[in-house]
């Protein structure tokens, strides 16, 4: 089941990172060089400190993520999802 994109999602509020669910940007040449690539980003959908929560506008899957140097993406609230 897909989630509907978040009503507060905004396309000028993003993020580069990988979607933990559909993997869209791995065969990417741009992602793979670690540019912000015009196809592959997360909507950047709040923030509480260094935990961001992301939603892939591709598969529609919500996550938090932290991204405090050291945390190795851990979030710090539930399993990672919203």
């Amino acid at each position: 089941m897909r989630l509907p994109i978040d009503p507060h999602a905004n396309p000028a509020r993003r993020a580069w990172v990988d979607c933990p669910v559909c993997d869209d940007a791995s065969r990417c040449t741009t992602c793979a060089d670690r540019r912000n690539c015009a196809t592959h980003w997360r909507y950047l959908l709040a923030n509480k400190g260094p935990v961001v929560h992301l939603q892939c506008p591709q598969c529609t899957h919500m996550w938090s993520l932290n991204t405090r140097p050291g945390a190795a993406g851990r979030p710090e609230d539930g399993p990672g999802c919203l």
